[in-house]
């Protein structure tokens, strides 16, 4: 069956950097487009970036210049480079596959100092 499994969350200080992974199995993982969402308390799940089975990518405005999804095809993951974090950033960030609802448990992410 499908599984998305996330790691990498944590706490960090405004202006920090955090790489969040989220290990695929269970699906052809090369074909298919994944992305990151997140949701912060008391808001809805928002997308962050999306990355194709090529690699071609789209972000966020309030991510752009910051963050960097990538994929390695034969790791079966996707990662998300986070830099220059923000308290705003602070919510469970999702790892998802296009085709089908399939999530992982999410990660959490805090900013503060």
């Amino acid at each position: 069956q499908v599984q998305l499994v996330e790691s990498g969350g944590g706490l960090v200080q405004p202006g920090g950097s955090l790489r969040l992974s989220c290990a695929a199995s269970g699906f052809t993982f090369s074909i298919y487009v994944m992305a990151w969402f997140r949701q912060a308390p008391g808001k809805q799940r928002e997308l962050v970036a999306t990355i194709a089975s090529r690699g071609s990518t789209n972000y966020a405005d309030s991510v752009k210049g910051r963050f960097t999804i990538s994929r390695d095809n034969i790791k079966n993951t996707v990662y998300l480079q986070m830099n220059r974090l923000k308290p705003e950033d602070t919510a469970v960030y999702y790892c998802h596959r296009f085709g089908g609802e399939y999530w992982g448990q999410g990660t959490q992410v805090t900013v503060s100092s």
